[in-house]
């Protein structure tokens, strides 16, 4: 992956450092809230994954390319705070629609944390779990971990994979440290030279590269678990029994402006900072050319958004191995198959 720019480094880091709370586009505006036919729209809350950054800014493009109107709804975009935040949201009926890295949503549900959710479409086909260190800590494998320090909130996906992490790429986890940390200051944490890496999603090397001053080293979970889908659309299990066909209208144009965000990041992160006056579009556009690879499947003509049963399973397996989960499941518990896009 060529090194990325300077400037967009520290525009990474102005985001960074920026309030993520979103504000109203004009598209929400009386006059707009109807269909071309005349038809009423219908009122949608959805929830970006975590704050307004570059990797959720498709949710922005759906709405302001029309993709969401066309489908016929008025969509309030709302941040997000993480996977047991959202579901908890759209579970309690705050929101309707909202993306969670899956792997998490699993833990949840099979350890008894959640319930009253479904995925109905993916939004990266592999996860972006990753630990995320800088060069001059003697980082370069899995197995360069042993006997340092990391850092996480305690409820990380990055955290409480590690296990499992560590078992398959060959690493005893019982050298290496956790120390807790905020979400926002892990980055600091590790430019301050207090831990050896941190729990990290592979978009957020601009702004590691930013405040730390170094070149990140990254150590994706993918190169060891394959099988992991990154974060998915989920939905409440009353929305997707009482209204199907709603949720595929919807699903289709979320998806339609995630597919125009990859082919056009620097646009999609103008349409971010026209919505979110804090983002910084060049960081925005940074952060959805790394998250490219991670959307699109590996399998050449398979349409983004889509659910393999026997993948899911994998997941399962890998974590009921590893100990993670109390209950079992099966996919079918936390995917509705016949709302997710086909293959």
């Amino acid at each position: 992956m060529r090194r990325l720019t300077r400037s967009v480094a520290a525009a990474a880091l102005a985001t960074a450092l920026a309030l993520v709370g979103g504000c109203s586009s004009d598209s929400d505006k009386s006059e707009d809230a109807k269909t071309g036919n005349g038809a009423a729209l219908e009122k949608v809350t959805y929830l970006t994954s975590f704050g307004n950054f570059g990797r959720d800014s498709y949710a922005w493009v759906a709405k302001e390319k029309g993709f969401f109107k066309e489908a016929g709804f008025d969509v309030d975009i709302k941040p997000g705070q993480g996977t047991g935040s959202v579901i908890q949201t759209i579970t309690g009926g705050q929101a309707d629609f909202g993306p969670i890295d899956l792997t998490g949503g699993i833990l949840q549900l099979g350890n008894g944390q959640a319930k009253d959710f479904v995925a109905v479409a993916a939004i990266q086909q592999r996860t972006m779990a990753a630990i995320v260190s800088v060069e001059g800590k003697k980082i370069a494998t899995p197995k360069d971990l042993e006997g340092k320090k990391l850092a996480d909130t305690p409820t990380s996906v990055v955290r409480n994979l590690f296990p499992t992490y560590a078992r398959l790429a060959g690493i005893d986890g019982s050298k290496v440290t956790w120390v807790n940390g905020e979400a926002q200051g892990l980055i600091g944490m590790l430019g301050s030279g207090a831990v050896d890496g941190i729990g990290q999603f592979v978009v957020g090397q601009p702004t590691v590269e930013a405040v730390a001053k170094k070149k990140p080293v990254v150590l994706p979970y993918s190169n060891v678990m394959q099988d992991l889908y990154g974060n998915v659309l989920i939905t409440s299990s009353k929305i997707a029994k009482e209204k199907p066909e709603m949720v595929k209208r919807f699903t289709a144009a979320l998806l339609k402006g995630l597919e125009y965000s990859l082919a056009h990041p620097d646009e999609a992160g103008e349409l971010l900072k026209k919505n979110v006056p804090a983002a910084n579009p060049a960081a925005s556009a940074a952060e959805l050319q790394l998250m490219a690879a991670y959307v699109r499947s590996s399998n050449s003509g398979t349409a983004i958004g889509t659910l393999d049963s026997g993948r899911v399973a994998k997941s399962i397996a890998l974590l009921q191995g590893a100990g993670a989960l109390k209950q079992n499941l099966t996919p079918d518990q936390i995917i509705d198959f016949n709302l997710a896009p086909k293959a």
